[in-house]
């Protein structure tokens, strides 16, 4: 089970698209829920083109002006949905995983600004999860925090916060924490922090999975950076073996590894003399890239640690 949700702030703004494409692409979501896609009817050429395939459905609605607008996305062949109710501040999708009899209803929150239209706003999720009798996730920007560490630079309101608390209390929900990321939300001039973006299940959704945990990917194009909700998935060890395009673009780097590929190994069986070239190969080309573009991946890990540190 994998769902991301993002407020992706203008779908249509140059290099979002293409942006939340390449998370579906390297992510691979079961169900995929956007926050502020200010679109109005999106067609669905571009939704299955989003999505990277033709097995999915999907409900959204429109935004009002410039502004809202929601959009969820999901797997027919991993979730099978049977309704769908729309709010003003909120889309819920309902059905089945595949793999469960429970009924489970994913809700797509994107909270208002203002403390007049918040009141509301708690009290139309009350009412939406009051008539639910299934499971539930909600998830997407709730335009508010829970306490003031999940500020930085920006103005807390305590009872506001206070009402937030006491709907989460109210409704027994469980907040799933987010690994490696204190906000979720950074102000276009990089001064404002807040953690506005989270998961919000109940005990009966939390039953369903095994170890469930949030982790935030790169924010790139938007203020606000994608979460997943994922359960644990097996480990098989690390990749055995991994080539970069961009060596091909070097001289001499087929000769490396064919001399690699014809070096003698000893082993008897025909598949472990198969796994021994394959080592010769992956050592011969580690030193190679080495020695030819420096330790990437510590320039990388590096450059993470430098941009984590600036947010």
């Amino acid at each position: 089970m994998k769902i991301i949700t993002l407020n992706v702030r203008g779908l249509g703004i140059k290099g979002k698209f293409g942006w939340v494409k390449s998370i579906c692409y390297s992510e691979n979501p079961d169900l995929l829920v956007l926050q502020e896609t200010r679109s109005k009817q999106i067609k669905n050429q571009y939704i299955y083109a989003l999505w990277g395939n033709m097995d999915l459905d999907f409900i959204q609605k429109d935004a009002v002006g410039k502004s809202g607008g929601f959009l969820i996305i999901w797997n027919t062949k991993t979730f099978n949905a049977t309704d769908c109710l729309y709010g003003e501040f909120f889309i819920a999708l309902r059905g089945k995983w595949i793999v469960s009899v429970q009924v489970s209803s994913i809700v797509n929150v994107y909270g208002p600004h203002s403390d007049v239209k918040k009141k509301s706003f708690w009290c139309s999720l009350d009412n939406l999860l009051a008539g639910l009798d299934s499971a539930w996730v909600l998830c997407g920007d709730f335009n508010e925090v829970r306490n003031n560490s999940d500020r930085l630079n920006c103005v807390f309101y305590q009872r506001r916060a206070d009402r937030f608390n006491e709907f989460i209390a109210r409704n027994s929900l469980i907040e799933i924490p987010i690994n490696g990321r204190k906000f979720t939300r950074i102000s276009d001039d990089g001064c404002k922090l807040s953690k506005l973006d989270r998961f919000l299940v109940s005990e009966s959704f939390l039953n369903l999975w095994k170890d469930l945990s949030v982790t935030p990917l790169d924010r790139k194009k938007s203020d606000h950076c994608p979460l997943i909700l994922k359960d644990s998935i097996i480990y098989f060890g690390s990749k055995p073996f991994k080539v970069f395009n961009e060596w091909f673009n070097k001289d001499g780097v087929e000769d490396i590894i064919r001399e690699a590929w014809n070096r003698n190994v000893t082993s008897s069986k025909k598949d472990c003399r198969f796994r021994d070239r394959l080592k010769n190969v992956k050592f011969a080309l580690r030193d190679w890239s080495r020695n030819t573009f420096g330790n990437l991946d510590k320039e990388i890990s590096d450059l993470k640690l430098k941009v984590e540190s600036w947010e």
